[in-house]
């Protein structure tokens, strides 16, 4: 059986020519012989094909000798925490996170939460599936784990909640997964919720829950601005990503949040590793060695970003997309331990978000990501690096083309989730620069 949908960190597809329940019992009974994990967590999130394809994958893990923990509708970090918390060998999210609706996907990591991409083992459990030669075992047990309450409570640890200030705080979930969790916090928090889209509906009345687009954006800011609140958060549909807006409403770009939270972490902690994505570097390399940290740069996607960490035993590590790692939380991706952080730096420092980084906004300005749907991405590349060759700008191939010039720079990438080219662009203080370079490599991409 030929599989199509494995991607660089996880698997994607639409559903149901290249996801279907036949190919997810494949990969769960592949991954069941490959990584023998004894018990593996399995959680889904709130799209109308999870839980059918999560019962194929606990099909396929049982039929191929893991005993299986059920967690049910639940975040893709969840799996991470119920994985490391509770000792089992494996997890797998059911999950196509931001993907348009006719999408699905999995998620996978082995014991202690540790990734697997494919430099980890993806490609042989892919190889195994597809081949389909399955040794007879003894069926594995099926259990409903009640992970919950644990993991709420591992969200306060990681928090000085006397710290939390009293704040009116929109929340939009997007009609994704993080609702429940947030109405299990709230008891224990300071804040006034303003709800939004809060309802969990994998039909996505509101459309696909991937704040990262700007159309998706204004629901969030308006309902900040209407209430008079002093924080938005909104969240992907698996929320392992958050995206954060300020008391008037403005969308703050994920790679400023990068590095206030790696400002903060580095507090009292001088001298350990942050690791950061290649796409936008500049302010948090800067803010890593002002607060005494070591900037490491790691490929972008949430295995490598974790893998990056283990083996640096970095504190903390975040990518302009709005994905943040935490030591302290497995050194894994949570789209709910970086929007508290930023609430609790709100009430220590006595600032609002947008006071915190406005100065950095504008000393290292930048485009945000901006996506291309073109033919042929490698000729579109070509383009862009021929306009800008001799120009003296050093290249970078961490992940796609990265040109650093002396006032600016850019990184160049395809997709490894969707078919798609995205750029990212970032000056030394000077919008108008910001927006020339943008119009021209944009000019370029298009042909």
């Amino acid at each position: 059986m030929k599989i199509d949908c494995f991607k660089a960190y996880d698997v994607r597809g639409r559903v149901p020519d290249q996801l279907n329940p036949e190919v997810v019992h494949a990969i769960g009974r592949a991954f069941a012989e490959e990584i023998r994990p004894g018990r593996t967590v399995v959680g889904h999130d709130i799209r109308l094909s999870s839980p059918e394809l999560a019962q194929a994958l606990i099909g396929g893990l049982t039929a191929g000798g893991s005993d299986v923990a059920d967690i049910g509708m639940c975040g893709t970090e969840e799996v991470y925490f119920a994985t490391a918390h509770h000792g089992a060998g494996g997890g797998i999210m059911v999950t196509a996170s931001h993907n348009p609706l006719d999408y699905n996907g999995l998620k996978l990591v082995r014991s202690d939460a540790r990734p697997i991409s494919g430099d980890s083992g993806l490609q042989a459990i892919r190889a195994r599936a597809e081949r389909g030669d399955f040794r007879p075992l003894p069926n594995g047990q099926v259990r409903r784990l009640d992970h919950r309450a644990d993991y709420i409570a591992r969200l306060l640890a990681s928090v000085d909640s006397p710290s939390l200030p009293k704040l009116k705080v929109v929340v939009n979930p997007g009609n994704g997964g993080a609702g429940p969790v947030l109405e299990a916090l709230e008891p224990y928090l300071p804040f006034e919720f303003i709800r939004v889209n809060f309802e969990p509906d994998g039909r996505f009345p509101n459309g696909i829950p991937n704040p990262l687009l700007p159309e998706n954006r204004a629901a969030t800011a308006e309902a900040v601005r209407a209430h008079g609140a002093d924080l938005g958060v909104a969240w992907d549909g698996d929320f392992d990503r958050c995206f954060l807006f300020d008391a008037e409403g403005h969308f703050i770009e994920g790679y400023y949040i990068v590095g206030l939270l790696a400002e903060a972490c580095l507090e009292g902690h001088a001298g350990e590793r942050i690791v950061h994505d290649p796409r936008l570097t500049w302010n948090t390399i800067e803010m890593v060695r002002a607060a005494g940290g070591e900037p490491i740069q790691s490929k972008t996607g949430h295995a490598f970003m974790k893998e990056r960490l283990r083996y640096e035993d970095a504190i903390y590590g975040g990518e302009m997309s709005a994905h943040h790692y935490f030591r302290d939380f497995y050194y894994c991706d949570t789209g709910m331990l970086p929007w508290l952080r930023v609430a609790e730096l709100m009430g220590r420092r006595k600032q609002s978000l947008g006071s915190m980084v406005a100065e950095r906004m504008a000393r290292f300005p930048c485009s945000g990501e901006l996506n291309f749907e073109v033919e042929d991405a490698a000729a579109a590349t070509d383009r862009v690096l021929e306009a800008y060759a001799g120009q003296g700008g050093i290249r970078d191939d961490t992940d796609g083309i990265c040109l650093e010039f002396a006032d600016w720079r850019f990184n160049l990438r395809s997709s490894n989730t969707e078919p798609l080219l995205r750029l990212n662009v970032e000056t030394r203080a000077n919008a108008a620069l910001l927006n020339q370079r943008v119009d021209e490599i944009s000019s370029l991409i298009k042909g």
